[in-house]
């Protein structure tokens, strides 16, 4: 038996992580709560939309979810995204017609992930790559402080593409509304001031409460800014989605699926603890679909885990999803008890707000890093970036996917193809290279040694890359060391049955060695390894050597006179 003291000390670790949950939840919530009224805005929806966001999706991630402290919500890109969306369905604007296509497409998100989750298609979390995402997200964050630049200046344009946006607003600039700029320049600075003064600080929270306060004061609206106005009182009412809009919001639900997850994911690994239970991708694909679907019944817009929200969660001590669940519950209490304050809150502040924090998205550094290390993934990330100003954020995702699977397909297609030899006294077999000009070769012996999965799309190119090898060198013996190569697919093991045949045609011999199981089983099936025999099919490329340098000088050659490599 414990004594009293043992069974204290059982105790203190549970109230302990439950007084932390309780601050860290406290503490996101005034983060998150100003920023989903922000969001609502840039999706173009009422602000209340974001107070729904912020409630009903957390509560079911922190339900369903596999991350600890992962803080599920509205977020810049899909905030952005929907409101894209949104736009094409109900282009007349209408705030009623427009909270019905959220919750519609919402619903269609939630679909779309919780199939992904049945389908067990974690693996998409990987889909775009680095690069190409740094790109698509750097064009958002351009895309979104362009939207919110207007409400700033207190001008209004028509949206027309970014470039033509760009020159509209520049146009307008003489409509400025000084007072509301001033209302916007007063947000920005206490924003970025207690952003890098004071970071623990619940800056989004001050400056609202600054704002409002201002407004009340002040009397802006009469002085010419912009209120949010009337917000419902209240939990949030029953909505059903609208089944006519499901074929025209599906393509772009799909994009935003894809977002939510790739966003969530990332986030849910970039904040766990090695202490922590793993991030299980299926899971998290059921957790938000469910998320998502929760939310539209109660006319949330699209949902996932935030990065910056998650990193206050984290930051201030958040152990269990309890810190979620505070946070929705003061969204909850914030619906119910300060809707009324809320009205007054300035659309320049809202604007103010979204700006400070996507600014984050756009990583000049992260540009800079993937130059340094590669130019063509540089490339990728800056065609990422201008095809969402060119074409639009959801045509800009399929920009990004078609880049990354390009990207992987460029890279498929020349696998290295290295010449070995082997270092001068020791026995250690590596590529030739201007570094090691004192590495042996063998005459008459051409070791080659591809790297990765041979398949249809390289097979051609990998055998025209060897054969132009073997016609520099003019070897007796091509000896092909497979041992890095995982996978010849059946295209490529044809390929490579026809190069053994032109190899015998032109006066040399092919060997193969170091075949892994999977390789080795797929030569024999195919009657290749009959063909070689044991004396061209060896176990590794050292013992390849040995038996060449053992044969007679005329043994080694198929047809025609020795000629020495």
């Amino acid at each position: 038996m414990m004594s009293k003291d043992q069974a204290a000390g059982a105790t203190l670790p549970v109230a302990g992580s439950i007084r932390f949950d309780l601050v860290a939840g406290l503490t996101a919530a005034a983060v998150v709560v100003p920023k989903a009224m922000a969001y609502a805005t840039v999706a173009g929806l009422p602000v209340a939309v974001g107070l729904y966001t912020a409630f009903v999706p957390m509560v079911i991630y922190a339900l369903l979810g596999s991350s600890r402290v992962l803080s599920v919500s509205s977020t810049t890109t899909l905030a952005i995204l929907a409101g894209t969306e949104l736009g094409l369905a109900v282009p007349s604007g209408d705030p009623a017609q427009l909270v019905t296509a959220a919750a519609t497409l919402t619903a269609l998100v939630g679909v779309m992930l919780v199939l992904a989750g049945v389908l067990r298609l974690g693996f998409v979390a990987n889909f775009i790559s680095t690069p190409v995402l740094t790109g698509f997200k750097a064009g958002i964050g351009l895309v979104i402080v362009l939207d919110q630049v207007p409400k700033l200046l207190g001008v209004h344009i028509e949206k027309a593409g970014f470039f033509r946006d760009v020159v509209s607003l520049v146009q307008h600039l003489p409509q400025t509304s000084l007072t509301t700029l001033a209302m916007a320049a007063a947000t920005l600075l206490v924003l970025i001031l207690l952003e890098r003064r004071w970071p623990q600080a619940p800056a989004p929270l001050v400056a609202v409460g600054g704002a409002i306060a201002a407004t009340w004061l002040l009397g802006l609206p009469e002085l010419g800014v912009s209120i949010v106005g009337l917000i419902p009182q209240g939990l949030p009412a029953l909505t059903l989605p609208d089944l006519a809009l499901v074929e025209l919001l599906l393509p772009g639900a799909l994009g935003i699926a894809l977002m939510s997850f790739t966003e969530s994911i990332a986030a849910g690994r970039a904040f766990a603890k090695p202490t922590d239970p793993p991030i299980n991708a299926n899971r998290e694909l059921l957790a938000t679909g469910a998320a998502n679907l929760g939310g539209a019944l109660f006319g949330a817009m699209p949902a996932g885990g935030g990065t910056s929200q998650t990193a206050v969660v984290r930051a201030a001590g958040g152990r269990t999803r309890l810190a979620a669940l505070v946070t929705a519950g003061v969204a909850a209490a914030t619906m119910l008890l300060l809707a009324p304050v809320l009205g007054l809150l300035p659309y320049a502040t809202l604007a103010a707000v979204v700006i400070v924090y996507s600014v984050g998205l756009i990583q000049p550094a992260e540009f800079l890093a993937i130059r340094q290390v590669r130019r063509m993934e540089f490339r990728w990330a800056l065609v990422a970036c201008l095809g969402v100003l060119v074409f639009g954020t959801l045509k800009g995702i399929v920009v990004a996917i078609i880049l990354s699977l390009l990207g992987l397909a460029s890279q498929e297609a020349r696998p290295n193809l290295y010449v070995i030899g082997r270092k001068r006294g020791a026995d250690v077999l590596r590529p030739l290279s201007p570094e090691h000009p004192d590495d042996e070769t063998f005459p008459g012996l051409l070791i080659l040694r591809p790297e990765g999965r041979i398949f249809f799309f390289n097979a051609g190119p990998l055998g025209e890359r060897m054969l132009a090898l073997a016609e520099e060198h003019q070897p007796r013996v091509v000896l092909l060391d497979l041992s890095r190569v995982p996978d010849i697919e059946y295209s490529a093991l044809q390929a490579l049955i026809e190069g053994e045949r032109r190899s015998r045609e032109r006066g040399f011999a092919l060997w193969l060695a170091g075949l892994n199981p999977g390789v080795l089983e797929m030569v024999r099936n195919a009657g290749l390894a009959d063909r070689l025999g044991p004396d061209q099919l060896l176990f590794n490329a050292r013992l390849a050597i040995q038996r060449y340098q053992a044969l007679p000088p005329a043994a080694a050659s198929v047809a025609g006179p020795e000629v020495g490599g």
